[in-house]
């Protein structure tokens, strides 16, 4: 037996050997951390997106090219975060960036229609059966927005319900149900994947609720599926009471032909998109049933107002009508998803052979690190040991020339091919081998 193969002698060990992966971190790096102390100087935190940061200071990107990137100190690294989804075509996708700059050279703010916003509709009712109208946002923040507020206007009700450790945008962030920058809307909350509790919290809340809004597969949570049976369960409470059902496929839009709810056999009222979309460039949209979102069609009288100078900037919809329409069709989202199936399965037999608590839940081409065994079906907070154990293995991967996120979540990207999926998996096994006394 290990001398480390007890629970109080690997719980101490473990801080010595973060602390060691830490200071090599540090060490490795002195262009980050001198760029993160000026930049500290200007931004509360050295940034301006929390997701970026972590100490003893964040890494500094100099580049990006197809599936790799450089960073200030000349480390390169397979890029496996994918821009937390956003990065689904790669760095500088040569086809994207061609349409977006044509689009450009013809002018920027032009304060007008454009005929490629059209184009881009056309490709996203056509690919999504529940969008039978959309409208175009900056952001998938904006478009859970804008989503709700129609819920709002259409059903006469104020309140909304959201499932505890979901993530809509940056002021619609649920890990905790009291977070000071949400949206002062009355909201309610259910238990993720917990298809009886859900129905009855939608059935107490009866003619009060405009709108269940929910992620059918947690991202920012865990990358935690939702199951047939709980979906089903949202759908038939929305029916029962008039809710409008919103499926938030911001990121899970990529998971096949029609997105997760396609897979997943459900219909929502309204459904939200982002990110990708427009092939890495800012974009969001809603969009779902003709008569919800009619209300904002400015022939009607009193149509609702949804303002937003770049709503259809020119650069997002040439590299939409791209993105969707040239490169990633129904077959490369299948083959995509097939890839992510398959790469997962892989990293669960080695933690498995290595006897690790360690897993990766999620669907097709998005996944997460978990620290814990036993089945995860909603999220739930990590102890201390679990946390050291997940900063330890970003920077163990850092150190294996693999960049994801801090939290342990992967999104892959079409640019990368069976030497990527290859180097993660033999990073991973490195990882276990390594640090086995450590992973209980």
């Amino acid at each position: 037996m290990s001398p480390l193969d007890t629970p109080a002698r690997r719980n101490s060990a473990l801080p010595a050997a973060l602390e060691e992966a830490r200071a090599r971190y540090a060490a490795a790096r002195p262009a980050s951390a001198a760029a993160h102390a000026a930049a500290r100087a200007v931004m509360p935190g050295g940034s301006t997106r929390s997701v970026l940061f972590w100490t003893p200071f964040p890494i500094v990107m100099a580049r990006g090219e197809g599936a790799m990137l450089w960073d200030l100190d000349g480390h390169a690294y397979r890029d496996f975060l994918g821009e937390y989804s956003a990065g689904l075509f790669g760095h500088s996708e040569p086809r994207i960036l061609a349409a977006a700059q044509a689009a450009m050279a013809r002018g920027i703010n032009l304060a007008a229609a454009g005929q490629d916003e059209a184009r881009f509709a056309a490709l996203i009712c056509g690919r999504f059966p529940s969008i039978e109208r959309v409208r175009f946002t900056n952001s998938g923040t904006e478009a859970n927005i804008m989503a709700l507020a129609a819920a709002r206007a259409f059903t006469g009700r104020t309140e909304i319900m959201v499932a505890r450790g979901g993530y809509h945008g940056g002021v619609l962030t649920f890990a905790r149900e009291d977070n000071p920058v949400n949206l002062p809307v009355p909201t309610r909350f259910l238990d993720y994947n917990d298809a009886e509790g859900a129905r009855a919290a939608i059935r107490a809340a009866g003619q009060a609720l405009a709108a269940v809004l929910v992620e059918p597969m947690l991202g920012s949570g865990g990358c935690i599926p939702a199951t047939p049976e709980f979906l089903a369960a949202l759908r038939e409470a929305c029916d029962e009471t008039g809710a409008l059902l919103i499926l938030d496929e911001v990121m899970t839009s990529r998971h096949g032909p029609a997105g997760l709810q396609g897979r997943m056999g459900v219909r929502p009222d309204l459904t939200t998109l982002g990110k990708y979309i427009a092939g890495g460039f800012n974009a969001g949209a809603f969009g779902g049933r003709a008569e919800v979102m009619e209300l904002f069609d400015g022939h009607r009288p009193r149509a609702l107002p949804h303002a937003g100078t770049f709503n259809n900037n020119v650069w997002s919809m040439a590299a939409g009508c791209v993105a969707l329409g040239e490169i990633f069709g129904p077959a490369e989202a299948e083959a995509l998803y097939a890839r992510g199936e398959a790469l997962r399965a892989g990293l669960n037999a080695a933690c498995a052979k290595a006897g690790a608590a360690m897993q990766f839940t999620g669907r097709g081409s998005m996944m997460a690190a978990h620290f814990r065994r036993g089945p995860i079906a909603a999220p739930s907070a990590a102890t201390a040991e679990e946390e050291q154990r997940r900063e330890l293995f970003f920077l163990d991967m850092l150190q294996a020339g693999i960049y994801l996120a801090r939290r342990g979540m992967i999104c892959l990207s079409l640019p990368q091919g069976p030497e990527d999926d290859a180097a993660l998996l033999a990073a991973l096994r490195e990882f276990l081998a390594t640090r086995a006394p450590l992973l209980g």
